[in-house]
């Protein structure tokens, strides 16, 4: 990957079409994780809502050992948003290049560990859960905070329902017939962020597909490739902050 690309994507100076491309190999990073771990612990690890529903039903037909399953998944996640939060905001204070590149470069870390460590994982419990399933559930949190963060919110990678919903809304104006005596501003759709949505959803799919053939091929490892991939987008920005700072030890 071209240093000066990989500075761009991931760096503190942001770009529209840098988070656009950003957000859409993310995308497809999450759907593969999520997919993937499916097929390794038989469980959606970045699908909060039906979580939270799915802890409801329970607490409704007293299942409570599930319950507490639902909400070590849920704190999980919230910890990984939080993490991501304090790394943002501690290297943002003192203008680090790696401002969000940080947190990219710790969920490639931990993807290693999943897949390195993920037979042994799935035998430790963390709160009636697998320790995989904790892992995983951190990870979508750290990163679906991290495209939010950098993305003032324009932008989801861990799932589509918000995404598949804006295109809709999107589809619904391209479609719309507007009168010629109307008073009121045509109604227009936004074709580049339809466009931008589409392929936010396209690269989930494909994430997926992909992920789930290859845990169902060669198991935890299939995360090794995933976690390279980030590696290789962090960590321009993150060699920069270590240049500057010996720069200022010498």
């Amino acid at each position: 990957m071209p240093i000066n690309y990989a500075r761009r994507l991931t760096g503190r100076q942001r770009a529209a079409a840098s988070n656009r491309q950003l957000g859409v190999v993310l995308a497809f990073v999450a759907g593969a994780a999520n997919a993937g771990g499916f097929v390794a612990v038989g469980q959606y690890t970045s699908h909060m809502t039906g979580i939270v529903s799915a802890m409801a039903d329970n607490v409704a037909i007293g299942a409570f050992s599930l319950v507490l399953a639902g909400g070590g998944a849920l704190a999980a996640f919230v910890a990984g948003a939080a993490c991501c939060a304090i790394m943002i905001n501690y290297a943002r204070r003192r203008q680090m290049h790696g401002e969000y590149a940080f947190p990219l470069l710790l969920e490639a870390l931990l993807l290693l560990c999943f897949g390195m460590l993920g037979a042994w994982l799935a035998d430790i419990d963390v709160l009636v859960l697998p320790a995989t399933v904790m892992l995983l559930c951190f990870m979508m949190g750290l990163q679906n905070a991290v495209i939010t963060k950098l993305s003032s919110a324009e932008i989801r990678t861990t799932h589509i329902t918000g995404i598949v919903t804006d295109i809709g809304i999107e589809l619904g104006k391209a479609v719309y017939w507007n009168a010629q005596q109307a008073a009121a501003p045509p109604v227009v759709a936004n074709r580049s962020r339809l466009r931008l949505l589409c392929a936010l959803a396209l690269a989930f799919f494909g994430g997926g597909l992909l992920g789930a053939l290859g845990f169902a091929r060669i198991g935890y490892l299939a995360t090794v490739p995933l976690a390279l991939l980030l590696v290789l987008m962090a960590i321009v920005p993150v060699l920069d902050d270590l240049k500057a700072r010996a720069a200022l030890l010498r």
